[in-house]
């Protein structure tokens, strides 16, 4: 039988993959296509505080946070596999640290500045998606953090990279009460 071309064909291994590479490439509305209303990622803990939100526009967030810091972020897929609601993607995530990577504590804080290094990386990724509706609706991965952190020159950090991310801390910090 032959499915009409105005037909919508679910497909959660391409909605997990599409939502990947939008938070590399994506703009706002690509996200609406993606996440749906209610969905969330477990992967916001020291993100920004627009990031911890639910939705398009938490995710959307997400991706800007990340992209403030890395030039050339892409995300190379390797394998994809679904089980029902449930799909996961293995992928390396790549990139070059051109700018101050801030993290934020449970209350929203900034708790670290990362100075940029100029360095690049490649680390891999384990993403998990669960999926209804064609939309995620819940997302968690495993990363090679430590692995970053090396490339990017973060640790073991120099001496001169401490006192660098002292000053980047409380210029950001000195920032934040001046909005």
């Amino acid at each position: 039988m032959n499915t009409p071309p105005s037909a919508v064909v679910s497909d959660p291994k391409a909605t997990a993959v599409g939502s990947i590479h939008a938070m590399a490439h994506g703009s706002r509305p690509d996200f609406d296509g993606y996440i749906a209303a209610d969905g969330f990622t477990r992967e916001q803990r020291a993100a920004p505080p627009s990031a911890r939100g639910t939705g398009p526009g938490a995710f959307f967030a997400l991706a800007q946070w990340i992209r403030a810091s890395i030039a050339d972020l892409d995300y190379e897929i390797h394998h994809v596999a679904a089980d029902g609601d449930l799909v996961t993607v293995n992928s390396t995530m790549s990139g070059r640290h051109v700018a101050p990577a801030v993290f934020y504590t449970d209350d929203g804080k900034v708790e670290t500045v990362f100075p940029p290094t100029g360095k690049s990386f490649a680390i891999t990724q384990s993403h998990w998606f669960r999926i209804a509706d064609d939309k995620i609706i819940e997302h968690w991965a495993n990363r090679d953090d430590l692995g970053m952190a090396k490339a990017l020159g973060w640790v073991p950090p120099t001496p001169v990279y401490l006192a660098r991310m002292a000053l980047a801390r409380r210029r950001f910090r000195h920032a934040g009460r001046r909005r």
